[in-house]
């Protein structure tokens, strides 16, 4: 492996060497890689996983592939649904800080946790963002949204983007630069991200969006890329230097994501926002270092929000 790939997240596990593990309720870790992933975890001090579903299936994969329970929590739940909902319980009891995705469908974690009755809805907007580890960027880059929101409105996008601001501070970001991402930097009425990139930015203006400074509409060259943005003449804080991208929507997201990971060998972190506590969303097609990353990204989110707390109470 490349001896500078993964430096972004190397670091970010080093930010956590200082923190308590979060307790992580884990749903339905059923097979090799969510298992084995939640241990890992466990044994660099990120997470203590409270394993929630069927005993006699998850004591199968850990003799199968020899992984060690000792001193693991299992709570027992018969299947994927209910494994999910066990989990969310754990939270809404204070037992857990957190939840971690393990071998179910996303749809049946996030229905659990959005569910009206027994969920972990707050005023807030849920929403997903991808921490990229990209070799040869200087910085990591948050993409939101690519996983949750599938045509957000401008509503919504307000709390898209306040997550990704407050995720990007939480990671310890000493100035967040948003970028409103559309196909142009003009505003355009027959584009409506590039209107609804204009009014994002002017609500950031009013107070409405807070913690970063925000532009757009900016196509992906002149956000990320100084030079790009040099020739096009766009000039301020965020051009060619965005670390938090904003997507017009999923597709678009999912694709930049992708993109990145496949073509460019990126690593994608990935975490759900605006619940009552992170959700740790991993894939199978992940590295171990990923896995980890996600981890560490929501550790430093309820080291954050503690803290954020303390502070309030003083």
């Amino acid at each position: 492996m490349d001896e500078n790939a993964h430096t972004k997240y190397r670091k970010l596990l080093d930010f956590c060497k200082d923190l308590p593990p979060t307790r992580t309720a884990v749903a339905h870790p059923c097979d090799e890689s969510s298992l084995r992933g939640a241990l890992d975890a466990a044994r660099l001090g990120l997470i203590a996983p409270i394993l929630c579903g069927p005993r006699g299936r998850i004591e199968g994969v850990a003799k199968e592939h020899e992984l060690d329970l000792a001193g693991i929590e299992i709570v027992d739940a018969p299947y994927s649904q209910a494994s999910a909902a066990k989990a969310v319980d754990l939270v809404r009891e204070g037992r857990a800080e957190a939840l971690m995705k393990g071998s179910l469908h996303t749809d049946e974690l996030m229905g659990a946790v959005v569910g009206r009755e027994g969920g972990l809805r707050t005023a807030r907007r849920i929403s997903h963002c991808f921490v990229m580890d990209v070799p040869g960027h200087d910085q990591p880059l948050i993409i939101t949204d690519a996983a949750v929101n599938i045509a957000p409105d401008l509503k919504c996008k307000v709390d898209i983007t306040q997550n990704a601001i407050d995720l990007a501070t939480a990671l310890g970001a000493k100035e967040v630069r948003v970028a409103i991402l559309s196909a142009m930097e003009s505003v355009n009425p027959d584009v409506p991200s590039t209107l609804e990139a204009a009014a994002l930015c002017k609500m950031a203006d009013r107070g409405q969006i807070t913690g970063a400074v925000l532009d757009g509409p900016l196509a992906l060259d002149n956000a990320i890329s100084p030079e790009a943005a040099a020739i096009k003449k766009i000039t301020g804080p965020v051009a060619g230097r965005a670390n938090v991208l904003v997507v017009p929507d999923l597709e678009a997201g999912n694709m930049l994501a992708k993109s990145l990971s496949f073509l460019a060998d990126a690593d994608a972190a990935g975490i759900v926002l605006g619940a009552k506590v992170p959700v740790i969303l991993t894939s199978r097609a992940d590295e171990e270092t990923a896995r980890l990353a996600s981890c560490a990204v929501a550790q430093l989110l309820v080291a954050a929000r503690k803290a954020s707390a303390a502070a309030a109470i003083q």
